[in-house]
């Protein structure tokens, strides 16, 4: 069982790609990265000695905190952020743990900021519709919780991630685009090992949707419709992202916990 103040790793996948999941800091020092240079869907690196000085960025959040162990290094960051009234766990068994019991790990080979622990900002085509919507999201549940998201014409999307040091996608020449008949989601997710079922299967639908290949998932032509109705909704892209987001949130716990339910027949 774990101690006072741990998390175990199925009580945190559990929250990891939900609104309510807490801020996660992977505290583990650079040689024990560098044997496994993979971190928890959505953490964060820092150096453990600098934890501290985040304590005014975390207030009014939880806090989840892995080493390698799960012990010396977790355990002292976390009593340093709780004695500053900061809510603070420590995943259980550390990074070891939550490998061994197979669970999703973000390979960060592409995405650099992963390993300054500074926040990514994106760019891409204004008057986003379904993978614009839906690559944002993935990305701020599952890759970077503070991610930013510019949305400017076509045309200038790589002269702008040129210029303003950002991450572009979703165009064409794009690190980040369709690739064959998969859409940037996908090419997103492959980034994550073991990939949630859930996620899996939301993909497929965002695939069809994105690609009107409308007949590979039942639920895309409602995703479609739904999409196309928000983008006629806002004028602002970034105003219509923020709205969005709550779309994807269900279509993922639908997918997770509920996908085999009806109207008629539902668990709750």
């Amino acid at each position: 069982m774990p101690s006072l103040f741990e998390i175990t790793p199925s009580q945190l996948s559990r929250l990891i790609g939900t609104p309510k999941a807490p801020i996660i800091l992977d505290l583990r020092i650079d040689e024990d990265f560098a044997l496994d240079p993979n971190t928890i869907p959505g953490a964060r690196r820092v150096t453990f000695v600098k934890v501290q000085n985040l304590a005014p960025q975390l207030h009014d959040h939880k806090v989840v905190i892995y080493c390698q162990k799960g012990r010396k290094i977790s355990h002292g960051a976390a009593a340093v952020l709780r004695a500053r009234g900061i809510h603070t766990e420590v995943l259980s068994g550390g990074h070891f743990a939550w490998r061994d019991a197979g669970l999703p790990l973000l390979e960060t080979h592409n995405f650099d900021f992963l390993t300054t622990g500074k926040s990514s900002v994106w760019v891409t085509r204004q008057r986003p519709k379904v993978d614009r919507i839906a690559c944002p999201w993935l990305i701020r549940r599952f890759i970077d919780t503070q991610a930013q998201f510019l949305f400017v014409p076509a045309d200038d999307v790589l002269l702008v991630a040129e210029k303003f040091n950002a991450i572009a996608f979703d165009v064409e020449q794009a690190f980040w685009c369709h690739r064959d008949y998969k859409c940037t989601f996908d090419a997103l997710l492959n980034q994550i090992s073991v990939a949630p079922p859930a996620l899996k299967h939301i993909a497929r639908i965002i695939r069809a949707a994105d690609t009107d290949d409308l007949q590979l998932e039942a639920e895309a032509k409602g995703l479609l419709a739904i999409s196309l109705g928000l983008s006629r909704m806002y004028r602002d892209d970034n105003v219509q992202l923020e709205s969005s987001l709550v779309i994807y949130d269900a279509l993922y716990r639908w997918a997770r916990d509920a996908s085999g339910e009806t109207h008629l027949h539902s668990n709750t």
